[in-house]
């Protein structure tokens, strides 16, 4: 499998609603970021889909190297 793209070098502070369901990009491809616009097509990687539990501000990775997709584990401290 390739390496996804780093889209930025630190988390993405997005507003979710609790029960909606969002599609966070694996690739680091996406004009969309922190979500998927489809840049992934002919690449090994897929959008990852999470529901929000809560409605509240989350951190979704940016760097795309978190053990913690879709959110930020601080992977990017180490880049």
């Amino acid at each position: 499998m390739s390496e996804p793209v780093i889209a930025q070098k630190f988390p993405y502070s997005v507003d979710v609603e609790e029960g909606k369901t969002y599609y966070w990009c694996s690739c680091g491809r996406s004009g969309s970021q922190p979500f998927c616009d489809g840049s992934h097509q002919g690449t090994d990687f897929s959008p990852l889909p999470f529901t929000a539990e809560k409605t509240e501000t989350v951190h979704l990775c940016g760097c795309k190297m978190t053990k913690n997709p879709p959110f930020c584990d601080g992977a990017h401290h180490s880049l």
